[in-house]
């Protein structure tokens, strides 16, 4: 144990040999967090902790998950930063069980900063790797949280960003919470189709269309981005008349399927 608690102190002291300041009171400030910053970049960060790994080639996964969890505990920010980072690049290490772990660490962020990360790259690349974690998803997307809900939604965002991935999934998970108040919530729900809709426009489209008077404003704007003009200047119309949105039907192509009409307003 005390290997590991020494090895979080010297990445500790590395990240706050690379910190600033005036960045470390700046982000303080920004994300109104009871933490301790050291002011280290995002780069600088990863680089430090790349570093770290390169030179320890034989790290075994054991190791891996006692320093991350030390650097976690830390009351610092960039600590927390650290640990995260350590277990996106050793991410090969993980198992099925370590979203036990991933969990805790949501339950304990309390910010974006932290928890858009561990859930979009760490859960995210259990989860494809581990189908048997949709259940843990299921569970997190009805918490009483918001941070494991908007989790849940982010953690399926990698393969959706690259033209695939379970939108069943995500698109249950938006339409139980599509009404909710939370702005991080109503944001992940907005990037997630706002990033499917990139290379999938039709699926996004079509999934709005009969939902646009449900969704918030926060939602529609980052949604509606990627979409035709015409699309979006249609379905922007049906949330601002708070109606359901009949749709052309898209051109198919690399962009995706056909769109399929939506439900007729009742």
């Amino acid at each position: 144990m005390t290997q590991y608690i020494d090895a979080a102190a010297a990445i500790e002291a590395a990240l706050r040999a690379a910190g600033a300041p005036e960045r470390a009171a700046s982000e303080k400030a920004y994300l109104k967090s009871d933490l301790e910053f050291a002011g280290t970049s995002v780069p600088a960060m990863r680089a430090i902790i790349r570093s770290w790994c390169a030179e320890r080639p034989g790290l075994a996964r054991a190791d891996v998950l006692a320093i991350a969890r030390a650097l976690w505990r830390r009351p610092v920010h960039d600590c927390r930063m650290a640990s995260v980072e350590l277990l996106d690049r050793n991410a090969g290490l993980l198992r099925a069980e370590e979203s036990l772990l991933v969990e805790t660490m949501l339950r304990t962020a309390r910010t974006w900063a932290l928890v858009d990360t561990l859930a979009a790259r760490v859960m995210g690349t259990l989860a494809e790797r581990y189908p048997e974690l949709g259940s843990t998803l299921d569970r997190w997307a009805a918490d009483d949280d918001f941070w494991i809900r908007r989790s849940a939604m982010l953690t399926l965002l990698g393969p959706l960003r690259r033209g695939d991935g379970d939108f069943a999934r995500f698109g249950r998970y938006a339409d139980s919470m599509l009404e909710e108040k939370e702005f991080f919530i109503r944001k992940a729900i907005g990037w997630i189709l706002r990033d499917t809709a990139k290379r999938r426009p039709a699926l996004v489209a079509d999934w709005l269309a009969p939902r646009v008077h449900r969704a918030s404003g926060v939602t529609m704007r980052e949604a509606v981005k990627p979409l035709p003009p015409g699309i979006r200047e249609k379905l922007m119309a049906g949330y601002r008349d708070k109606r359901p949105v009949i749709l052309p039907v898209l051109p198919s192509g690399r962009n995706g399927p056909r769109a399929r009409p939506g439900p007729r307003p009742g």
